[in-house]
């Protein structure tokens, strides 16, 4: 078996005094979606933020290609090949959509890896976004600020594939959408994984993780009190009404 493109491990993350994740450890392999679910509260965009570099952990390690990724600012995380589509989609309201699927693309964005096209999969252009997103090309000279919430979080999405990166992090992308919008989010996905990508997905729509995950992690007060695959969390009785508020019933 190949060694996985990231491993996470042990690690330690404050906010100031409080103690958030308390030894958290796992892999994600190329062409993998991994889930991370739990209550609010418990932690899961801190893993986000300890990985992309937004809040470093104090101790252990996040391992990217055999390369540690401690110390390294946020920005050089992500011109190593690691894209975030934040929670709230933050998206540059006051520019128009394509000023937005740009921004990665500029000449200070690029880096060496792009710029020589080792990255995964096909490379993504400014067409290939437009062609996957259709409803973006259709508000592309529009304000961020003009978008519903599906539209930004298609721009989120497309903005972030605009890095080519070969790791995509994915904090709630289906916050606040509708079940229409949702299901193109499951099939986007989905298309990731068959080209080479690897998603670490954070979500609160337990079926629509279910849907799309190769493995899933259950986070509860920092840590982790479950580890595998879909079908064996639908078993874990315990597990679902104690840490995610949810009964069999409604995930069958």
């Amino acid at each position: 078996m190949s060694e996985p493109i990231l491993t996470v491990s042990g690690i330690h993350t404050y906010y100031g005094d409080s103690y958030v994740l308390q030894g958290i450890s796992l892999t994600l392999d190329k062409g993998q979606i991994v889930a991370i679910l739990g209550r609010n509260g418990m932690g899961k965009t801190t893993l986000i933020r300890s990985i992309a570099g937004l809040t470093p952990p104090k101790t252990g390690d996040i391992i990217y290609r055999n390369r540690s990724l401690r110390g390294l600012p946020p920005y050089a995380i992500a011109q190593a090949g690691i894209a975030i589509v934040p929670q709230g989609r933050r998206i540059f309201r006051s520019l128009s959509v394509r000023e937005n699927l740009l921004l990665p693309a500029s000449f200070l964005a690029r880096t060496e890896r792009q710029l020589s096209g080792s990255t995964t999969g096909n490379r993504w252009t400014f067409d290939e976004v437009m062609a996957e997103f259709p409803q973006l090309a259709e508000r592309i000279n529009h304000s961020g600020s003009w978008l519903s919430g599906g539209e930004q979080q298609m721009l989120a999405i497309g903005r972030a594939l605009m890095a080519n990166p070969e790791i995509i992090l994915m904090d709630e992308p289906s916050e606040g959408l509708s079940p229409r919008l949702v299901l193109q989010v499951q099939d986007v996905m989905r298309r990731l994984r068959t080209l080479g990508y690897a998603i670490l997905l954070v979500e609160q729509n337990l079926q629509l993780a279910l849907s799309v995950a190769d493995k899933v992690y259950v986070l509860s007060s920092g840590r982790f009190v479950f580890e595998g695959i879909p079908a064996e969390l639908e078993k874990e009785r315990q597990v679902l009404d104690q840490h995610l508020g949810i009964s069999v019933s409604k995930i069958a």
